[in-house]
């Protein structure tokens, strides 16, 4: 009995000094956000032995690699120490854009081998170091980087100015990335990038931000003085911005313009229509496309470019256009699931089954949207799934053990999302698949239901999908579900993809709880239900989330005779959009889905219909096929 008391007064002792020790890691984290090294110096030696005393001397470390008060020394003494640790790799990082930035080429060689996690700023960094020594490669290397829309780090400014010096980028590039930048938006890269035209040919930035602020007003007053190419391609710029207000604003505009541009000018502004009336579902699309073609000189389209034009072939049920389309796309791009589904259909449609199969075969044994939509192409359905992996306990225990693991488990308790996750994905980076799957246990175990989904997810050839579609909260969800008449397939299935049962789960624009609730349509929810006392703190609690979200599910299936597709777009994007998104005659479920203007939302329904199977299979409901669940898309004029 005495020993029995005194275990469990060890027990106490130990569970005391645990939480006294994570109040001080919270304190310790606290004066290291603050920057505050004199309070962070005094909470450290408190964190003696506990499972996240790595972070409190990192906080100390980067404070003062801030500060350039701190040797090499210091940094390898923490890398030996913490060694393939993911703060070794931070560490290392922070310590390399150090020396890049000032010029300590010696040590910078020596430590970027060893990184792990790269960004572009040390790409430009470890190609500066590969000039110091001069590597004649390193500036050919840095051409792929030029080509680039987006603002880059500082540190690749000087490799810009060398591949200038050494005439690798001719004046044609210098336009060629300029224009990059105007079609996205991006005026402060152009007026970067226009700094290194000769001045005589460079833009008028005066011109370039009153064509920014007011497209119609500029090609009004300066259509009629274009001389010069930085002329021109202001004009192209404002017809662009003219074009993103209005289809039909830009293309009534054009010809007053159109003879001064070359062709191949006009072709770049004729493949820029085409795409965005292909986003916009105008079925003069596929027309312009084929003038943007039509030309002695015509503009090559980009990835992004023939995607769209393959959605639009596929929503005039153009089966050639989709077929040249694809094929016309880079190696990479036509290696995405879609294209090669839909390479496929365009093949079938033409009778090259044997192609077509060659190409479906493989597809159907992935497990997504379109893997599912290959295996019914081949004439299978959806039934059994792969036999689960069962895991031995000292499996579990032996991955759980792991230190990686126990940092991420402490910082998930400390609901330090964003660093445990980021601790979570390091530590599993190179499991295999028995490995994967115990650690995807783990957190199902501990609640960590997104990071059980995502790391089941991850396996090649051993499964569990009861961890890849958990179904927490069946309880909970079984009275509504009967209430409301709902699928409980299609419930989960949008759950997953909503928050992956993270209750308390909260998106940037604000969306609450498992079903992803913003507050407006919470408190409109509430309103028609006649919901007392409502709160905008209740969203997140699990029985009113469901209770709110299965109710506006059901008004979108409502609003769309229960059609799940149109329902899941509407849920995601509005029931506007989902509407305007229908076609001008019937629509093949998967077409609908494919030609969804929005990247977000397009994915999204994939994603839920998807799941919906999935989870019809694991819950043994009776199973439809994908197709099925599609249905046929109704035209706007029926609605």
């Amino acid at each position: 009995m005495k020993n029995i008391f005194l275990v469990l007064l060890f027990l106490g002792y130990i569970g005391t000094l645990a939480a006294s020790q994570d109040r001080d890691f919270i304190t310790a984290r606290k004066a290291f956000r603050a920057g505050n090294s004199a309070r962070l110096a005094v909470e450290i030696p408190r964190l003696q032995g506990h499972v996240l005393e790595s972070y409190a001397a990192y906080y100390q470390l980067s404070l003062q690699l801030e500060k350039a008060d701190v040797g090499s020394d210091a940094v390898r003494k923490f890398l030996s120490r913490y060694q393939d640790s993911l703060l070794a790799d931070k560490i290392r990082g922070e310590w390399l854009k150090i020396l890049g930035k000032t010029h300590q080429w010696e040590l910078f060689a020596e430590e970027y081998p060893a990184l792990v996690n790269e960004d572009t700023e040390l790409s430009c960094y470890s190609l500066q170091q590969r000039l110091y020594v001069n590597d004649s490669d390193a500036l050919h290397d840095t051409l792929p980087l030029w080509f680039n829309e987006q603002d880059m780090p500082e540190s690749c400014t000087p490799l810009f100015e060398s591949l200038i010096a050494a005439e690798l980028l001719t004046e044609e590039d210098l336009w060629r990335r300029l224009r990059l930048a105007l079609a996205v938006g991006n005026v402060g890269v152009a007026k970067h990038i226009n700094q290194y035209l000769p001045k005589k040919q460079a833009l008028n930035e005066r011109k370039l931000n009153a064509a920014t602020r007011n497209p119609l007003r500029y090609l009004g007053r300066h259509r009629k003085k274009i001389k010069t190419r930085a002329d021109r391609e202001v004009i192209l710029f404002a017809m662009l911005r003219l074009l993103r207000s209005g289809i039909d604003r830009a293309y009534a505009f054009w010809p007053k313009v159109r003879e001064q541009f070359s062709h191949t000018e006009r072709s770049y502004f004729k493949a820029q229509l085409a795409s965005r009336a292909a986003y916009k579902h105008d079925p003069r699309a596929l027309d312009w496309f084929m003038e943007a073609a039509n030309n002695s000189d015509p503009v090559p389209l980009s990835d992004t470019q023939l995607a769209w034009k393959t959605r639009a072939a596929l929503r005039a049920g153009d089966w050639t256009i989709v077929l040249e389309s694809i094929e016309a796309m880079s190696p990479h791009e036509q290696q995405a699931a879609a294209w090669r589904y839909w390479k496929a259909r365009a093949l079938k449609s033409k009778g090259k089954t044997a192609k077509a199969s060659a190409i479906l075969a493989p597809l159907s044994t992935e497990y997504h949207f379109y893997g599912q939509l290959a295996e019914e192409e081949i004439g299978a359905v959806i039934g059994a799934l792969p036999k689960s992996y069962n895991l031995s306990s000292e499996e579990i225990t032996a991955v759980e053990q792991l230190p990686g693991i126990q940092r991420a488990l402490a910082l998930y308790r400390l609901n330090l999302r964003i660093e445990a996750t980021r601790e979570w994905i390091w530590a599993i980076r190179g499991f295999d698949d028995k490995h994967l799957l115990a650690a995807a246990e783990i957190a199902r175990r501990n609640k960590i239901y997104d990071r059980a989904i995502n790391t089941a997810n991850k396996t090649e050839q051993l499964h569990n999908f009861n961890l890849r579609y958990l179904a927490p909260h069946r309880e909970v969800m079984q009275d509504i579900l009967k209430q409301k008449e709902l699928d409980e397939a299609l419930v989960y299935g949008l759950i997953r993809q909503e928050s992956r049962f993270i209750n308390y789960a909260k998106s940037s624009a604000g969306a609450i709880g498992l079903m992803q609730l913003m507050p407006t349509t919470a408190r409109w929810i509430a309103k028609r239900i006649g919901m007392r006392n409502y709160r905008k703190r209740l969203i997140a609690q699990v029985n009113t989330n469901l209770m709110l979200g299965t109710y506006y599910l059901k008004h979108v299936l409502t609003l769309f005779d229960d059609q799940s597709l149109l329902a899941s777009a509407a849920y995601n994007a509005g029931p506007s959009r989902a509407q305007q998104w229908r076609g001008l005659t019937p629509l093949e479920g998967a077409i609908y889905a494919e030609t969804i203007p929005f990247n977000e939302t397009r994915d999204y329904v994939k994603k839920v219909m998807s799941n919906s199977m999935y989870y019809a299979s694991t819950f043994g409901h009776q199973t439809r096929t994908l197709k099925q669940r599609l249905d046929i898309i109704a035209p706007k004029s029926d609605k």
